[in-house]
């Protein structure tokens, strides 16, 4: 497996960093088109469009209007029916989250100024959300935990989940953990006309206020397309890791930690950061050995010889420095005091520190989001939380001293802007 190898000291390294970092997805104009037509017949057409799809893309000849939607009976049996291992993990791996989430719970708050005006923050949750979880082979009951718990946590009173079933095939994992997570209705509906359905409403569908949870490119694009008429949470590009090691780790753990992104697909991103040149090479040895025991070795191969990258650094001080040019989904602190350097990460969707903290145990049940920002955007957006489903709203209630005070300032910027009623507004008030 041939690995990219760079140094940050070679004279084209900023240039060949930024090469590799670079992903835009390329703009496919009939995949756009195809979207937009889809969105505008579930507008148009509700329900009749919707059988319409998913009879044509799931292989549903039957589906109709009443067995579209799956009884909370069938999500508890799913549960129920779990081999205990699985039950337990998913309980575990629920409460973990949970207890997470609710640290995140914001409140709403008020003060008063001198002249008896009240102010403050009024923090609500969303009415409904949608929840849109893959079918078939990309089904991550995980993904229904950290989408559908901070929506609860948060206090949002309907959860909506659509889930395609292709030929009829239902996951059994992922309507359990819809169950543990307190999903309130489940449409066994996928794609475009499901993120229609969920942005529009249908006779069946409710209308949601956001829609959150990964999909292929044609939910992407739908997602981007009904932004607007409802939120959404984020457009996620494929999945990265950064591995910042100070060569003290053990070299296959790394190793492993970098294939367990690269396994996700092709265009999945894995990087080490090292000032150990030694290191490096034992960790490409350990690459090449594992490889072979990897089911989708094919994928993990892929993903690292054309988007990974093996780097050396001149000292740790200049691995935080790439890491926050980086800003990367996941990133990993394998260092033996990961609070010392920590202050100087800006820029990072989740970070896993110490050398027992692999990357994915916050894929499943350390407690955080799983959901993360990616393509660099860790820059500026932060993981999916109970503030993704709560909003706020300014409160104001002025006394009559203050109506005076303020409705004095209110009028002189009015004027100055030439907006009349707005300053006789503020004004009537002092009278």
């Amino acid at each position: 497996m041939n690995i990219t190898r760079l140094s940050s000291q070679q004279p084209d390294f900023d240039a060949t960093l930024t090469k590799l970092l670079a992903f835009e997805e390329t703009a496919d104009d009939k995949l756009e088109a195809t979207v937009a037509a889809i969105l505008a017949d579930v507008k148009k057409r509700g329900n009749e469009a919707v059988l319409e799809y998913t009879r044509k893309f799931d292989r549903l000849p039957s589906i109709d209007e009443a067995s579209m939607e799956l009884a909370q009976s069938e999500l508890k049996a799913a549960f129920e029916g779990l081999p205990a291992e699985q039950k337990l993990a998913l309980e575990q791996a629920a409460q973990r989250v949970t207890s997470y989430h609710q640290k995140q719970v914001q409140a709403s708050w008020t003060y008063e100024d001198e002249d008896g005006t009240m102010l403050g923050q009024q923090v609500t949750p969303l009415d409904r959300v949608g929840l849109y979880v893959p079918g078939g082979k990309a089904a991550y009951p995980s993904s229904v935990l950290m989408n559908a718990l901070p929506a609860k946590v948060a206090g949002v009173a309907e959860l909506i989940m659509v889930v395609p079933t292709p030929d009829g095939v239902k996951n059994q994992l992922v309507l359990a953990a819809a169950y543990l997570s307190g999903v309130d209705r489940v449409f066994t509906i996928g794609g475009a006309q499901a993120v229609g359905a969920l942005a529009y409403g249908t006779a069946t569908i409710p209308k949601v206020d956001k829609i959150v949870g990964p999909g292929n490119a044609y939910v992407a694009s739908a997602k981007r397309r009904v932004f607007g008429v409802c939120g959404i949470d984020m457009i996620a590009g494929p999945s990265e890791i950064l591995v910042i090691c100070d060569g003290s780790t053990d070299p296959d753990w790394v190793a492993m930690d970098l294939f367990s992104q690269a396994e996700h697909d092709e265009l999945a991103q894995a990087i080490l950061l090292s000032p150990d040149a030694k290191f490096i090479e034992a960790v490409a040895a350990s690459a090449n050995k594992l490889l072979e025991q990897m089911p989708r070795k094919e994928i993990i191969k892929t993903a690292l010889e054309n988007r990974g990258a093996l780097i050396h650094v001149k000292d740790m001080d200049e691995t935080c420095r790439i890491s926050n040019r980086i800003a990367p989904e996941h990133l990993e602190l394998s260092v033996a005091d990961p609070q010392a350097w920590l202050p100087k990460l800006k820029h990072a969707g989740a970070i896993f520190m110490g050398r027992y903290t692999s990357e994915a145990l916050g894929d499943y049940c350390a407690g955080p989001n799983h959901v993360l920002p990616t393509s660099g955007t860790a820059r500026f957006s932060s993981p999916l939380g109970v503030y993704d489903f709560q909003k706020r709203s300014s409160l104001i209630q002025v006394s009559a001293q203050g109506a005076k005070k303020l409705g004095a300032i209110a009028s002189v910027l009015a004027f100055g802007e030439g907006l009349q009623a707005h300053a006789q507004s503020a004004l009537y008030r002092t009278k």
